[in-house]
């Protein structure tokens, strides 16, 4: 698996639904054409012809083409869908949410708020009653569902179109794409329903299935209206977005398309009330097929894993790095012992392609390696100090714990050197207690600077610049002055920050 840095969200509220009612209304317009009656010959004449041309106009236009009924499809479909119940012990917090308040300490809460999703670790635990959706995906009683809705469960109950309750125990959960897998207790045939071999396109019809506000057995129509979304709930997703509306208690429930097939799982909603406005994120088929599969057989899922940390290339970065196209991934920090490490991987490394197919951006990097079989070997072009190679790596399976890097401590009362045109005042780690000997320390940074808005703060410790270690500011001076005379726009910098090392590139033809 290949982690991806958070970048900040801008997007208005996406809330990840656990409990989705929407209505589709059509509007009809009747013209009415009066005969010509009372008037004189001109007028009896024109008023004629004016008719005429009416008629001879509705002659040409096109027939109307009726909208399309669903109820057969939906009969078919309607007895795989269940509603899922949940018994949870979580936060106050949590609870809270639930209900319809905010709070949390999610980085991503006030952009998207995931129904059920436990919250306030620490806070007195209290028990909950969640609901939320689902779907046959087996005959013998295995049930798809979000990983959010059977989050801390204690209990979950399962009931069917036709009113039966039954209980159903947790297999697996997969909280990095946030699916879950459950089976029913006791046997039985169940109706069921089978993945999309295809992805859709966007302009297809779409059905949403679900139990929208505990409503149970809800069906709305759409289309889906893009693909490939990302909605920074992590590295493993291209959400289909679909404008079926879609609410709270719809987390978990099927998007078929019109030959029946599941295309996507409904997961999110994008709201700035809580309710929906028509614009809904589902898992794609592809992704929710495989991981459930591993759940159901495993219960857990296996991931490739490499042992990077990776960034996406900006087109500040392409610039700092001679790229004419701002693509690939960017490696930020290799972790110790890490196959990556073990093939010769270096931070600064510039991953254009594994396995030969073309690597658009971080996030690609790591849904690539994460699908990886874990022993796998596979040969990645990359981009090193201007000239491309081939390194074979082979993937291990994705460890439980990642080892972090130690925070790094400065002492802010010292002074430090500037460099005034990046906004930076900076000592050599060396002098700085607790920092080590390697780079130099950020002691401060100017307001409204270019070293501001690229949100290096006073602490972060600065490691290589320009490609070339650094060891004292003169260094970073030199290195600036160096991709100034190169007619580069930006430096790129390697920073580690209290838990990780990126990427930054900093305009170098700006006053700080």
């Amino acid at each position: 698996m290949v982690p991806i840095r958070p970048t900040e969200n801008t997007n208005p509220s996406i809330w990840r639904s656990r409990r989705s009612l929407g209505a589709l209304a059509g509007l009809s317009m009747v013209a009415i054409q009066a005969a010509p009656f009372g008037l004189g010959p001109t007028q009896r004449a024109a008023s004629l012809m004016a008719g005429s041309s009416a008629v001879a106009a509705e002659a040409i236009a096109p027939p109307a083409t009726a909208m399309p009924s669903f109820a057969n499809l939906v009969e078919r479909l309607k007895p795989s869908v269940v509603s899922v119940y949940v018994d949870a012990e979580i936060g106050n917090a949590a609870a809270r949410l639930d209900q319809g308040g905010q709070g949390g300490d999610s980085p991503f809460e006030f952009f998207f708020r995931r129904f059920g999703e436990p919250r306030g670790q620490g806070m007195p635990l209290q028990r909950v009653r969640a609901q939320g959706s689902g779907f046959f995906i087996s005959a013998d009683g295995y049930v798809l569902t979000n990983n959010h809705v059977v989050d801390h469960a204690k209990r979950v109950q399962i009931k069917t179109v036709e009113g039966k309750t039954l209980d159903a125990k947790v297999v697996g959960t997969d909280s990095k794409t946030d699916l879950a897998v459950l089976k029913v207790a006791g046997s039985g045939s169940f109706p069921f329903v089978k993945f999309a071999a295809t992805p859709p396109r966007v302009g297809d019809w779409v059905l949403a299935m679900g139990n929208p506000f505990g409503l149970g057995g809800t069906v709305t129509a759409g289309i889906v209206s893009a693909s490939g979304r990302d909605i920074g709930s992590g590295p493993y997703n291209d959400y289909l977005q679909i404008d079926a509306p879609v609410n709270k208690g719809n987390s978990g429930g099927p998007s078929s398309n019109i030959q029946g097939d599941v295309i996507g799982i409904n997961t999110a909603i994008y709201s700035p009330s809580g309710g929906s406005i028509g614009i809904a994120f589902d898992i794609p088929a592809d992704t929710a097929k495989r991981v459930a599969e591993q759940l159901k057989s495993k219960g857990i899922v296996n991931r490739g894993w490499i042992g990077v940390m990776v960034q996406p290339v900006t087109a500040e970065i392409a610039d700092s790095l001679g790229l004419e196209e701002a693509k690939g991934a960017l490696i930020d920090e290799v972790q110790t012992g890490s196959p990556a490490a073990k093939a010769g991987l270096r931070s600064g490394d510039l991953v254009l392609s594994v396995g030969g197919v073309e690597i658009k951006d971080a996030r690609d990097l790591a849904r690539k390696i994460a699908e990886l079989e874990p022993g796998r070997t596979l040969p990645l072009q990359i981009g090193r100090s201007g000239a491309q190679q081939t390194i074979t790596v082979t993937a291990a399976a994705y460890p439980n714990d990642q080892a972090k890097v130690e925070p790094r401590q400065s002492n802010p009362s010292r002074t430090g050197q500037s460099e005034p045109r990046l906004g930076l005042y900076l000592a050599p780690a060396r002098e700085v207690e607790g920092a080590g000997s390697e780079g130099v320390v950020v002691m401060g940074v100017e307001p409204n600077s270019v070293a501001a808005d690229k949100c290096l703060r006073p602490g972060d410790l600065v490691l290589d610049a320009g490609g070339k270690p650094v060891a004292a500011v003169a260094d970073l001076n030199a290195a600036a002055g160096e991709a100034r005379k190169a007619g580069k726009h930006s430096i790129l910098m390697r920073v580690r920050s209290a838990d990780s090392t990126r990427y930054v590139a900093l305009p170098v033809n700006a006053s700080g």
